[in-house]
């Protein structure tokens, strides 16, 4: 496998580096995080017009630079390094892959949109009775004339209380938890009976409890075929999670390298902490389980093109991995700190937080472990 880089992904990763450096320090993150509206606006409206990186993973005839996943990834592991809330994950890779992937016909609107910055994606797929099964719905669409009306309760929709659109999962048939019988549809969220219950997140980000009461939308609004959307929810949440990890890879060097520094500076008995042997080689493991993820993710991201089982392997793989080196690395972190690695001033704890919920977003690392199981003993049989 060739892991290496194009020179013009490179030049993006040091585009966005360079820019967050600059605008995106932990205080100002901090600040922005404690006023209305939770996020940064104008950074929002740079990534769309001064850096152009909202259209990175879209064709250039669409007005996009021409990239893909791997353009995402890129993306996403420099976001992390800086705890970006602003919603890039829910918007380019979630928004903009069921757009690409669906033939959706009003597509091109909408990904020229998403590159302008004014249109804003949120997933709303989860449900509190489904954990991680993602065809189990109780949010349904039933036909009304030329079109549908949805009703139901969606549950943590991150980046919802700034979004302009809702994508969401509903059933149009067959039994709750049917592999048949789900449809994906887009609906702006000023749609009449669409209402928000908005709160933030423990690592910082804005999410809502999302209910739709009789929302009517024409039939322009399905994305993909009704009642066979499933495949297609799977693939976007794959391509999801491979954007995920990356982001994690950035959160897991931040913290090895906040830790490093750390124990560089704390002295006991006359000498800095870094000088202990035992403590060096827990440096060390945490840098073993960054490596291991930054390439578990490289392959996830290499599989995303392959056929639907090696792309779910290669995902599911790869979320195992960053759920483990999450733990292990956070929980490290913090030790070496101290207590004071969790408070709010310091942002080693902010960074472990982070990872935590990455931790649990698109299934947990027993839930991946298991799917991989069985993916693997599906394809063996």
């Amino acid at each position: 496998m060739d892991f290496s880089f194009t020179e013009e992904q490179s030049m993006l990763r040091d585009t966005v580096a360079s820019y967050l450096a600059d605008h995106y320090s932990f205080e100002q993150r901090r600040d922005a995080l404690k006023t209305e509206p939770g996020w940064r606006p104008n950074v929002w409206k740079a990534f769309a017009e001064e850096l152009g990186i909202l259209g990175a993973p879209f064709a250039e005839e669409l007005g996009g630079l021409g990239g893909g996943s791997t353009e995402n990834m890129v993306i996403m592991e420099e976001l992390g390094k800086a705890l970006v809330v602003e919603p890039y994950l829910g918007t380019v890779v979630i928004g903009g892959g069921f757009l690409k992937h669906s033939g959706y016909a009003g597509a091109s609107d909408l990904i020229g949109g998403i590159i302008g910055g004014e249109t804003i994606i949120a997933f709303a797929y989860a449900e509190p009775q489904a954990r991680y099964t993602w065809q189990d719905l109780k949010t349904t669409a039933k036909k009304d004339g030329g079109g549908y009306v949805l009703n139901g309760h969606k549950a943590v929709v991150i980046g919802a209380p700034y979004a302009t659109h809702l994508i969401v999962t509903a059933r149009t048939g067959g039994g709750q938890r049917d592999a048949q019988g789900v449809s994906v549809f887009i609906v702006p969220k000023n749609a009449k009976g669409v209402t928000t219950r908005d709160y933030p997140t423990v690592d910082g980000f804005r999410a809502s409890e999302v209910t739709f009461e009789n929302v009517s939308v024409g039939a322009d609004a399905l994305i993909g075929t009704e009642g066979a959307a499933l495949p297609l929810v799977e693939k976007v949440i794959d391509e999801a999670i491979v954007a995920t990890c990356a982001e994690a890879c950035g959160v897991f060097r931040k913290l090895h390298e906040g830790t490093l520094e750390y124990t560089k500076q704390r002295k006991q008995f006359g000498q800095p902490i870094s000088q202990f042997q035992v403590l060096q080689h827990r440096m060390v493991d945490m840098f073993i389980n960054l490596e291991q993820s930054i390439s578990m993710t490289y392959m996830a991201d290499i599989k995303l093109s392959d056929s639907d089982v090696e792309r779910a392997k290669g995902a599911a793989a790869a979320k195992v991995q960053i759920g483990k080196a999450a733990k292990f690395i956070g929980q490290n972190a913090i030790q070496l700190h101290g207590g004071m690695g969790m408070t709010d001033e310091m942002a080693i704890g902010h960074y472990f937080k982070r990872a935590t919920m990455i931790e649990s977003a698109f299934g947990s690392t027993d839930h991946n472990l298991a799917r991989y199981e069985t993916l693997s003993l599906g394809a063996a049989a």
